[in-house]
């Protein structure tokens, strides 16, 4: 069932477990199906996370019609979420068009100008009753080696203190040394700014850039308030792994379907060991019971 997040990513946060949020490549059938099949089978809330870019190809709202179908033929908390949004206007889009938890991500500009435009985007989101999370402390970009592209920003505690001063987000993502792409070697993953973040807010946090970061690591990082965690690398190559396979291992006779079920079943696959990762395993009931049925 399509739902809003926000308490239920407050219970996960008390009670020690995360949310797993997975990119779908932009309103992927295969990807979202094989999604909402692991979660319903392992009774998991679930986040179908879209990036605006990978929508370019059918469009945002074929995202939002294709999430909010297969969100509705499963009977646990399913919702869908803008990520990584850098502007008001796209924010804006989102909630029009049905997103139910939007991200804004002001880290690139100044303290003082990313909680000007969180606040913005938390108040007009209010209207729709949905989430926002928020971010401090730009992610590393990596290139296709995994070598950094751009300067990371670990975030600094009393930043991030001045921060939830000035702007009230219902979810906060903090740059420690986390990045989006495979990583080269052994990630520099800073817990101790999240030991020092949990000392003042019990705000339940995200962490992104999980892929190719160790378990142990995200366990840990579960452990001191993190309720939501992002997959999307990891997802999107076991897609195509997967669909190569099929190619070469299936009698398809060119029917694309079949190639699609055989993906889609093995990604489910996928989607299970992140939901165990997670430990949302059973966590549906509960969260249901936390979570309001958006119609």
């Amino acid at each position: 069932m399509l739902v809003t997040n926000k308490e239920a990513l407050e219970d996960a946060a008390r009670n020690g477990y995360a949310i797993p949020a997975i990119n779908t490549q932009g309103g992927n059938y295969d990807i979202i199906w094989a999604i909402c099949r692991a979660a319903e089978e392992m009774r998991s809330p679930i986040i179908l996370a879209h990036y605006v870019s990978t929508g370019e190809y059918a469009g945002n709202d074929w995202f939002v019609e294709v999430a909010k179908w297969c969100a509705n033929k499963v009977s646990v908390p399913v919702s869908i979420h803008l990520d990584h949004g850098d502007s008001f206007e796209i924010c804006k889009e989102a909630l029009d068009l049905g997103f139910t938890s939007v991200m804004i991500d002001g880290s690139s500009r100044s303290t003082e100008e990313n909680a000007e435009l969180t606040d913005r985007v938390v108040q007009e989101a209010r209207k729709y009753g949905v989430m926002v999370e928020a971010e401090i402390g730009e992610l590393v970009r990596l290139d296709g080696d995994g070598a950094v592209a751009e300067n990371k920003n670990v975030a600094d505690p009393e930043e991030v203190r001045k921060f939830l001063s000035l702007c009230q987000p219902d979810s906060l993502a903090i740059g420690i040394g986390n990045a989006h792409g495979y990583y080269k070697g052994k990630p520099d993953i800073r817990l101790d700014i999240l030991k020092k973040v949990r000392e003042f807010t019990d705000i339940p946090l995200v962490l992104h850039g999980c892929t190719g970061m160790s378990e142990d690591t995200i366990k840990e990082a579960i452990g001191l308030g993190v309720a939501k965690i992002n997959f999307g690398t990891e997802i999107r190559y076991k897609y195509v792994e997967h669909y190569e396979e099929g190619l070469k291992e299936l009698n398809h006779q060119g029917h694309s379907w079949k190639l699609s079920q055989f993906a889609n079943e093995k990604l489910s696959e996928d989607v299970k060991a992140i939901i165990r990762l997670a430990g949302s395993e059973g966590k549906a009931v509960k969260s249901e019971a936390a979570m309001e049925a958006v119609q």
